[in-house]
């Protein structure tokens, strides 16, 4: 059985995360953040994309589309090798970009199938204070992050 997929997409503290879990727990979605992915393969003992992810990552730049693939479809067979039934996911925070999507198409086209696109528009300040909260401590400059998103992820909506 192929996966069904459905991305989730916004800008930080546009509230993907909430959302995804409501979806989760109501129709039996299983939440893949492709953010949370990465960096826990970054922090994998092992890793071969460990370092190379915390260098992107680090330097504010988007990971490699054939990384983040891999990720997901690694998660995704994890998911459904555990329980066939569950073959439908949320992909939160991806594509990003074009190259994510053409990156997509390339690889997983008749391998997974794309019902929608869930995107979440919403201002920069409610936004930006959300995630400012959300992630308070975190150590990453999340002004920056939130601004960055705006002018660059949005835009290839």
């Amino acid at each position: 059985m192929k996966p069904v997929v459905v991305f989730v997409l916004g800008g930080p503290g546009a509230g993907k995360g909430t959302q995804c879990a409501r979806i989760v727990e109501k129709y039996g979605y299983t939440h893949l953040s492709a953010g949370d992915l990465l960096r826990d393969e970054r922090k994998r003992p092992g890793s071969q994309y460990g370092e190379l992810i915390e260098n992107y990552i680090k330097d504010g730049r988007i990971v490699p589309v054939e990384i983040t693939i891999s990720l997901l479809k690694r998660a995704m067979d994890e998911t459904m090798t555990t329980n066939a039934q569950k073959n439908k996911f949320l992909i939160d925070g991806f594509p990003r970009n074009e190259d994510n999507l053409q990156g997509w198409k390339k690889t997983m086209d008749g391998k997974a199938d794309v019902s929608f696109v869930l995107f979440f528009d919403c201002d920069n300040e409610p936004a930006g204070s959300q995630s400012l909260t959300q992630y308070s401590g975190s150590g990453e400059n999340r002004r920056s992050h939130i601004h960055k998103y705006s002018r660059t992820d949005r835009g290839t909506l």
